[in-house]
């Protein structure tokens, strides 16, 4: 019997289809990765299971009595709470037999009571230790103890509130209720995002030992490929199904690609030879015939591959960038007790693309935030080159005008490339960002979390400027998106500094690495590594 079974569903959102003929069904230990497009139904589909969306036809059926635990990517948890109190929530039924346990413990070594009351507190006794039993009460404070020290927690994160943790932590803490609660189904909305590389790591072996069903949005490949068993591609407002783990749908898609491309040149050929006829056969119809003609000429263009490593050197073609762009002195800050880095001294020089990696609240984020001047480190120097222009992807998504539309937004930089290259180029750069006619008019407020990414994003890449700053720049973009804007990278000539948990995009695009914590560091030491 399925857990969860999607039947001819079909959702729409005021005029916009998202779903249309969803199939799908979740056995038992199904691990199953969802992926698309951003804005393409992947939480939507996670929304239908939780009966937060209703479809329009079809139907959701989710078997009685299932255990859901829901992780989403933005953290749900009560922010003036700390984690303990959190996780002590989840146990009240435990709680409550446990304060009545104790009050018949006090009242039978009181010994006031009658031999008949004393026989009855007994057998209501007997009933809680049966109770304890079934609920596996006894040491929920262990499991508590467990679920955190294996997830890092220190003593100061277990009784801060939660709304001041970093991202990181939040998300680790949201993880945490997730575990205690062992669910038979987990929904997880992008669970790997503002984790750092452990923290990844440890939810993957978490899964080894996990023995209910999973369903997993996440653009995180590595990920993809430890967890999930098979993958549904959103797509076209269908479901497409992959057996396997990520690296097998890559093979499989490209099969499925060619057999689609092989119908594609058949049916057209077939069209072809119809409108030939209808030609010969009617002289009135010949320039429909060639409209049609010209209709399958255009839908071959657009079907073959873009030349991507082509579009974007035209795009940065004039772009000159200095071949020192910053130099770091003796850099240390500290917040606290606590040295986040000492000493740090290096360069930012044109072509490097350096990856910034560590454990949450290591530091990695404050060093880009002195890097802009945002935060005033307590000792050295930032000294960039004279002319250098920074641009901080963060900044840029959080100023993101919700009246503008995409066009106007991405062209509106005021060195913005897109005012000196070609408008050809310009538009083929957006296109192979997958920015439709359609969705450069929209208005930004009307977009989702990953759309607005993508936006902000490009105007990153069109900016102009010789540095780029980026802080988990993969967390809200879809795959094909990051397969973009991992290209676009590669060839920028100036330099990249990025903070990155995504072990994928980070060999790919990495020459150099700062490394905060490396093994054998003293606290505050930041290693430099080649890539």
């Amino acid at each position: 019997m399925s857990l969860i079974r999607l039947h001819d569903v079909e959702v729409r959102f005021e005029n916009a289809q998202i779903l249309r003929e969803a199939f799908f069904r979740l056995e038992a230990k199904d691990r199953v990765g969802l992926i698309g497009k951003n804005g393409s139904g992947k939480t939507t589909i996670l929304k239908l299971v939780l009966d937060q969306v209703s479809a329009d036809s079809g139907t959701v059926t989710v078997e009685p009595g299932l255990k859901i635990g829901y992780f989403s990517q933005f953290s749900e948890l009560n922010g003036s709470q700390t984690i303990l109190e959190v996780l002590d929530g989840l146990f009240v039924e435990i709680k409550a037999v446990e304060a009545e346990l104790a009050s018949i413990d006090a009242a039978i070594a009181a010994d006031s009571s009658a031999s008949g009351a004393l026989d009855t507190l007994i057998s209501r006794q007997a009933e809680l230790f049966e109770d304890m039993d079934r609920l596996d009460g006894w040491d929920y404070g262990r499991r508590i103890d467990t679920a955190l020290s294996t997830l890092g927690f220190n003593e100061a994160h277990r009784v801060c509130a939660i709304d001041e943790l970093s991202g990181g932590w939040r998300n680790r803490a949201a993880l945490a209720k997730i575990v205690l609660e062992s669910p038979d189904v987990l929904l997880l909305d992008e669970p790997t995002n503002f984790l750092d590389v452990a923290g990844v790591e440890w939810l993957e072996a978490w899964f080894r030992s996990f023995q209910g069903a999973a369903m997993i949005v996440s653009h995180d490949r590595k990920f993809l490929d430890s967890v999930v068993t098979r993958i549904i591609e959103v797509e076209n407002f269908h479901l497409h199904e992959y057996p396997g783990n990520f690296g097998e749908y890559v093979v499989q898609k490209q099969f499925r690609l060619k057999t689609l491309e092989a119908q594609f040149v058949h049916e057209s050929e077939l069209l072809a030879f119809e409108a030939e006829g209808i030609a010969d056969r009617r002289e009135a119809a010949k320039a429909s015939s060639r409209d049609l003609g010209n209709q399958l000429a255009k839908i071959k263009k657009n079907r073959a591959p873009r030349p991507v490593d082509e579009i974007i050197t035209e795009i940065y073609r004039g772009l000159h960038v200095k071949d020192v762009l910053c130099r770091v002195e003796s850099l240390t800050k500290a917040y606290g007790d606590k040295a986040l880095f000492t000493d740090l001294s290096f360069e930012i020089r044109r072509g490097n693309r350096i990856v910034v990696q560590g454990s949450n609240g290591s530091g990695k984020t404050t060093l880009l935030k002195v890097l802009t001047g945002e935060e005033r480190a307590d000792f050295g120097e930032v000294a960039w080159a004279h002319g250098a222009q920074i641009v901080s992807y963060n900044d840029v998504l959080e100023q993101l005008d919700p009246t503008d539309t995409v066009s106007h937004a991405v062209n509106a930089m005021p060195d913005s490339l897109a005012l000196t290259a070609t408008r050809k180029s310009v538009n083929r750069f957006l296109a192979m960002f997958q920015f439709s006619e359609a969705d450069l008019k929209q208005k930004i407020g009307n977009l989702s979390g990953g759309q607005r990414a993508r936006v902000a994003m490009a105007q990153c890449l069109l900016s102009g400027a010789s540095v780029l700053l980026l802080d988990e720049p993969t967390n809200h973009l879809d795959m094909s998106s990051t397969q973009v804007m991992e290209r676009a990278l590669v060839h920028f000539p100036g330099a990249v500094v990025v903070v990155s948990h995504d072990r994928f995009f980070s060999d790919k695009i990495a020459n150099r690495r700062l490394v905060f914590g490396s093994e054998g560091a003293e606290p505050g030491e930041i290693e430099m590594r080649a890539a």
